[in-house]
């Protein structure tokens, strides 16, 4: 592979095949997970595997081939957390250009507090707005939908949130 300019026209610099000229194009990852919720409160999975080992956060992962994004969000949820619950809509899609991935995030209603939590999780806790462990989450883009999510809460309107971050 050599990065160059495609024959095609392209504008932008691609990791082009120096025997067959074809282009392989290096696109971000998906993330996809949930915010599910009970009455006033949220659940969080500690998590048991690097990056942030020990660390709280919403159950999400890579999404896979062959599934759309509300089903990797769905499987994750159920992997991480052995939760019941209903899928709801789209709440939040954050670009993350410094680790090349895009972050979704579906509302899941639970439909009650038994859990059964995978390999990749500690512990999984339901936590209302005051007692969410804010300095212990594992990652900023779970923070910035914890955010909206209690904003939106409060509002008594759930929309779907789009943000940048650097």
């Amino acid at each position: 592979m050599l990065y160059r300019l495609p024959d095609d026209g392209d504008t932008k610099q691609r990791a082009v095949c120096t025997a067959c000229n074809l282009v392989h194009y290096e696109n971000p990852l998906n993330v996809v997970g949930t915010v599910p919720h009970l009455g006033n409160r949220i659940m969080l999975c500690k998590r048991n595997i690097e990056p942030r080992k020990g660390k709280w956060t919403l159950p999400a992962g890579f999404m896979e081939l062959g599934e759309s994004t509300a089903e990797g969000a769905a499987r994750e949820t159920t992997e991480e957390s052995g939760a019941h619950f209903k899928m709801g809509s789209l709440f939040t899609v954050m670009s993350v250009p410094r680790v090349g991935q895009v972050h979704l995030y579906y509302l899941a209603e639970l439909q009650n507090e038994q859990f059964d939590p995978g390999f990749e999780t500690q512990e999984v806790r339901l936590f209302s707005e005051n007692e969410v462990p804010w300095d212990d989450l594992a990652f900023r883009t779970i923070q910035e939908t914890l955010k909206s999510y209690f904003a939106d809460k409060k509002s008594g309107k759930f929309e779907v949130h789009a943000f940048n971050i650097d």
